[in-house]
């Protein structure tokens, strides 16, 4: 399919949209924990490799270039970034103040606007691709997926998609041991969000068209400071607390250098698409 030429970012909708439904206080909470920590999360969080963006431009069934692009929860930018490098034309949606602002200072001239994917602030059928990388977690899917397919145009697609640790991996699967004894064997997870619905995201959701689902593997080798400065950018770490996590972050250091004694890790993840078109 031909890319279709330059346009402007999906324009909200003149009409108010209904309020979306209270979140439960503690995923909230997790949620805004990560506006005191932007740039921790900007400088140290993984990017996604170019098979993620070729997946989806042939499960889309369409180039990103020339695509409107609305990235939904978009943090710092990172998957903003990347869309913007293959000439999608994105707009970006971030309900947090800190994560805003950071986004702002690395990607000024995308348009940004502030929101979430439970209540989407623009017309319908107005875009071509809605995109929620590593942020679908935070949002309630009763709302958030008819929300994204009044907003896509007919044929448009919806793609979620994850960084995972790759737990097949000796040593990540140790550390996935140690954070569970730390944290305890009820907590959310490193990621903070109570599990990822992966490929029961849509389940719950009539009429929701069918989806594929993707995993792709890929890796990163940073140094010791940036894996810890990493993992401590979740928000299970930073509900805790700097103070909170200081001796298991030098604990951590330990086994990471024991494992990597040249004091450079190979971080492995298995990066997880889902994808699905609006009729």
């Amino acid at each position: 399919m031909t890319a279709s030429s330059p346009a402007q970012p999906a324009r909200p909708a003149r009409s108010a949209r209904p309020a979306p439904p209270a979140r439960p206080v503690q995923q909230r909470a997790r949620a805004r924990s990560f506006n005191s920590a932007a740039a921790q999360y900007a400088a140290n969080r993984p990017s996604y490799p170019p098979a993620l963006l070729d997946t989806i431009e042939e499960e889309a069934g369409r180039p990103l270039a020339g695509a409107r692009t609305v990235d939904v929860g978009a943090g710092t930018g990172i998957a903003t970034a990347l869309l913007r490098a293959r000439d999608a034309d994105v707009v970006a949606v971030e309900p947090g103040d800190g994560m805003a602002a950071e986004f702002r200072r690395r990607l000024p001239d995308v348009p940004l606007v502030r929101g979430d994917g439970d209540a989407l602030p623009f017309a319908d059928a107005s875009a071509d691709l809605v995109t929620y990388a590593q942020s679908w977690h935070w949002t309630r899917p009763d709302r958030s997926v008819p929300e994204a397919l009044r907003v896509l145009r007919p044929g448009g697609a919806l793609a979620l998609w994850w960084n995972m640790d790759a737990l097949d991996v000796p040593w990540i699967a140790a550390q996935e041991r140690r954070l569970k004894e730390f944290f305890g064997a009820d907590s959310p997870g490193k990621k903070g969000s109570g599990g990822i619905p992966a490929e029961a995201a849509f389940a719950a959701v009539p009429g929701v068209p069918p989806h594929s689902s993707h995993r792709i593997r890929w890796s990163r080798t940073v140094p010791v400071d940036t894996h810890l400065a990493n993992i401590s950018s979740h928000s299970i770490f930073l509900m805790r607390g700097a103070e909170g996590c200081a001796a298991f972050l030098a604990a951590e250091r330990d086994h990471l250098l024991d494992a990597f004694p040249d004091g450079h890790v190979e971080e492995v993840y298995d990066v997880l698409l889902l994808l699905t078109r609006r009729s």
